[in-house]
């Protein structure tokens, strides 16, 4: 161990131990956003990649999610009880 201005580096150090923490902290909540908005979690791991980690945010905050889209197939979405919406003929 030697010591650099008051802190001892040995093994991992203070500075090898507060990266992955650190990274860790960054990703989980990327990883529950991904999830939540229909990307793939793994993408959240781009938090890693220098550059790409700037693309990412970039890509998440101005990019259309796949669950706010409607249906690919164009139709109208009905509630799962069956009971059409608001625009149910009969109503």
């Amino acid at each position: 161990m030697y010591m650099y201005n008051g802190f001892y580096h040995g093994g991992f150090g203070f500075w090898g131990l507060g990266w992955p923490i650190m990274a860790a902290i960054a990703i989980i909540p990327f990883w529950r956003i991904c999830s939540r908005v229909g990307l793939s979690p793994w993408l959240s791991l781009l938090l890693l990649v220098p550059l790409a980690n700037l693309i990412f945010v970039y890509y998440l905050a101005f990019a259309d999610w796949p669950s706010q889209r409607g249906p690919r197939d164009g139709s109208n979405f009905a509630p799962p009880d069956g009971s059409g919406g608001p625009s149910a003929p009969g109503r």
